[in-house]
């Protein structure tokens, strides 16, 4: 794969399918699809990769760059400033061999009147790497691991 942030046929954010384990509840409706490339980092704590934050930049279509991916997580359109806080559904989960697992998350908060305004949750789909390294680590250690995934964002109908 390229270091550019189109989608590529594997990684198409059409064609992100969802595990019912994870999938919007009724009642909410599909108002955008990003492809995500970038990290998630971890910390040493008492011995173990710990999750830290993810950063990553997502992208349409035609892969051009229109939002940022932080800790939180927060998703920031660089675009419109519209944002969305979210935090994840317990239980929602969808464990994929290999790359951090595929979740749903519900809104905690959103700000702004563009593309991220009134969302209600946020699916992590089709996700590839990221998973943290094995073994033991030394204290206060922080590594990043390139991942990849689709995002999801629903609003109420």
């Amino acid at each position: 794969m390229g270091s550019t942030a189109a989608p590529t046929p594997a990684m198409d954010a059409a064609d992100a399918k969802a595990a019912p384990a994870v999938q919007v509840p009724a009642g909410n409706k599909l108002v955008a699809k990003f492809y995500a490339k970038g990290v998630q980092t971890y910390t040493c704590t008492a011995g173990a990769w710990k999750s830290l934050e993810p950063a990553a930049t997502l992208a349409d279509r035609l892969g051009r760059a229109v939002a940022l991916h932080t800790r939180g997580p927060i998703w920031v359109s660089t675009v419109d400033g519209s944002a969305v806080e979210a935090a994840p559904v317990d239980g929602a989960r969808n464990e994929v061999a290999g790359a951090v697992p595929e979740l749903l998350l519900k809104a905690k908060s959103t700000r702004g009147s563009g593309v991220f305004a009134g969302v209600s949750y946020v699916q992590r789909l089709a996700t590839k790497g990221g998973v943290a390294p094995g073994g033991a680590c030394q204290e206060g250690a922080q590594t990043s691991v390139h991942y990849e995934a689709v995002y999801t964002f629903s609003a109420p109908r």
